[in-house]
């Protein structure tokens, strides 16, 4: 199972790092991240689960969040 998990890690890390070099600008729980912040942050949080919001500006995609969502 642990390879299975490292690997989605890498997809991930891989997938974020595309969108930086796009310009777009990765946020992590309402402060401005990077691709190897985030990824890191979900992959030791498997426990919590985390919302992917997408922000637009003129269009385009330019800036995902990334926040953590709890259980009421």
């Amino acid at each position: 199972m642990g390879n299975h998990n490292q690997e989605k890690d890498k997809i991930l890390l891989v997938e974020l790092q595309s969108y930086e070099n796009q310009g777009i600008s990765i946020w992590l729980e309402g402060e401005r991240s990077n691709s190897q912040e985030v990824s890191e942050t979900l992959a030791v949080r498997e426990e919590n689960c985390y919302m992917r919001d997408y922000i637009f500006s003129e269009g385009k995609v330019s800036e995902i969040h990334f926040d953590r969502i709890t259980k009421k």
